[in-house]
């Protein structure tokens, strides 16, 4: 099964959580002091809100897949069009380690295509979570959708 990810930076959290958690009809299923996540059955979505951008507003979106298999294909079909891609492989961020790549669309949209492999404690094992810009701040900037790959030389790794 896949799970339509979006993550939304907020300026407060506290507020957002409510309002989020009302709207969706129950609480975050995990809390921290600068992340909340939904993980929605109905529909099936993955909504994380954080405190961490620049700005507020649509971070990125994404898909969340349950094997090794759903992400290969993926990943197959976004190689097959041509895409460039920013392959993370396995990485930490936004409280999981991941397995995960970045495509963005053509008008700047970061995509993030992943399967979540566990909880971590930390938001980031790479580097200090008050340094750390969640998620597609990195790719976006340098991963286009043009033929050839691009490499991520911004020294940044995120969800």
């Amino acid at each position: 099964m896949k799970r339509f990810h979006v993550h939304v930076h907020v300026d407060d959290l506290a507020r957002n959580i409510a309002f989020y958690s009302a709207m969706f009809g129950q609480q975050p299923a995990r809390t921290e002091p600068d992340y909340a996540k939904w993980m929605l059955a109905d529909p099936p979505v993955n909504f994380a809100i954080s405190t961490r951008g620049t700005a507020t507003g649509v971070d990125h979106l994404g898909i969340q897949v349950e094997t090794p298999g759903e992400l290969a294909a993926m990943k197959a079909n976004a190689m097959q069009a041509d895409m460039a891609l920013l392959d993370e492989g396995e990485t930490t961020c936004c409280y999981a380690r991941s397995d995960k790549y970045w495509i963005t669309d053509p008008q700047g949209i970061a995509w993030e295509q992943f399967q979540t492999l566990d909880a971590i404690p930390v938001f980031s094992e790479t580097r200090p979570a008050a340094d750390a810009a969640c998620c597609a701040t990195a790719p976006t900037a340098t991963v286009q959708f043009m033929p050839k790959p691009v490499a991520n030389t911004s020294g940044k790794s995120c969800c």
